[in-house]
């Protein structure tokens, strides 16, 4: 991707988004994007921050809010979106100030999504790379997102990648077949803690 992003830029937005949280659970107020932050880090760019729970060694997610497009500063919108993350998805309660020792913040900065263009939908999964790819499927109102790391982590083919985002947007697993259907495709850099409030470590999805 040609938007690149150092470990020490993604460790100090993973401590941004983690701060961000904090403090907000704290007082129910919005953190200011440091004035000593670097222009690029003021570029607008899609993101998304993932919250998860670590328990016994295993990794439940917590959370996942952030902006699909660039249509946000860079640490602006990790503030706001992990603070929606931690407070405002519906899948899941808010969390509390106790859990906060026991979650690790992902930030995982995305490519603009491109249109997939295809003769046949069912040319799609060749279309696709499963490890490197992100997927938003798009049908009328129906939208749906999954991360590139999704199908990493459930062990999908591109055809149940496919398959789940459809199901992500509200709308039967086989829409992606349908004329009509919308595919975008977007890549990301991911950074992560190795635990919580622990090192963080910089990973981007297709790269040996």
């Amino acid at each position: 991707m040609s938007f690149q992003l150092a470990s020490e830029e993604g460790k100090l937005l993973v401590g941004l988004a983690r701060k961000a949280v904090e403090e907000y659970l704290k007082t129910r107020k919005h953190i200011s994007v440091p004035g000593s932050i670097s222009i690029k880090l003021l570029q607008p760019c899609g993101l998304f921050v993932t919250i998860s729970s670590i328990k016994k060694g295993e990794k439940t997610l917590r959370g996942c809010i952030g902006y699909p497009y660039p249509s946000a500063p860079l640490a602006q919108a990790v503030i706001e979106s992990a603070v929606s993350s931690a407070t405002q998805d519906p899948r899941f309660y808010p969390l509390s100030q106790g859990e906060l020792d026991n979650v690790i913040f992902e930030i995982s900065v995305l490519t603009p999504p491109q249109i997939i263009e295809v003769k046949k939908p069912d040319e799609y999964p060749s279309k696709i790379k499963v490890g490197n790819d992100g997927l938003i499927v798009e049908r009328g109102m129906y939208k749906g997102l999954l991360l590139p790391q999704v199908p990493v982590e459930w062990e999908w083919d591109e055809e149940e990648f496919l398959c789940q985002c459809c199901l992500k947007a509200g709308l039967p697993p086989d829409n992606w077949l349908l004329n009509g259907t919308k595919i975008y495709k977007f890549q990301a850099i991911i950074f992560e803690e190795e635990r919580p409030k622990g090192k963080v470590k910089r990973k981007v999805l297709g790269e040996k």
